[in-house]
């Protein structure tokens, strides 16, 4: 039987994620398969891989062929170099130790590149809720000082109307005081 270790879609319209299974090729995409080795979901930034690192090196070292997307992915997460470095170690040109430890130094440099990524996005988005901020205080101190306009003519208009009230009221007075 030909394994592929190969993605299968799920969610809904516009919001797809997969799981990365291992099954026949002659399968559904969607169909039967062997075994569920992870998940990639490339709606987030950067896309999240979940994966068992053991059980894909275990189908890649017994011969199941990844799809083109999927060989990305298990590049990005060390599977493929990992398979190189146990056969270094097979030809016995180092030992385990020595594997583990490139191994282990090329993950700490890819989780590093990571974390800037990732430092980077969480920054340009404290920046726009920074500036979106500055916005909204600047569209206030317009609608305050619009408020405070209006307000002001409103009380000079009843200030004239008082001034006006009490020059009437005057007028009225007076023709009376004369008539007697």
């Amino acid at each position: 039987m030909a394994t592929k270790i190969r993605l299968a879609r799920h969610g809904h319209k516009d919001y797809a994620y997969y799981h990365i299974v291992v099954a026949d090729s002659r399968a559904p995409r969607d169909g039967k398969y062997i075994e569920r080795i992870g998940s990639y979901n490339p709606n987030t930034n950067p896309a999240t891989v979940d994966l068992k690192f053991d059980r894909a090196l275990y189908w890649i070292g017994v011969g199941a062929q990844p799809t083109d997307t999927v060989r990305n992915i298990l590049s990005d997460e060390g599977v493929l170099l990992m398979k190189h470095l146990l056969g270094g170690v097979k030809k016995g040109a180092f030992d385990e130790a020595a594997a583990q430890k490139k191994f282990d130094a090329w993950k700490a440099q890819k989780d590093a590149k990571l974390g800037k990524i990732s430092a980077a996005e969480a920054e340009k988005k404290a920046a726009a809720a920074k500036a979106l901020l500055a916005q909204e205080v600047e569209t206030n101190k317009a609608k305050a000082a619009a408020i405070a306009k209006k307000r002001q003519e409103a009380a000079e208009a009843l200030a004239a109307a008082a001034v006006e009230a009490a020059k009437e009221a005057a007028e009225a007075e007076a023709p009376a005081e004369a008539a007697e």
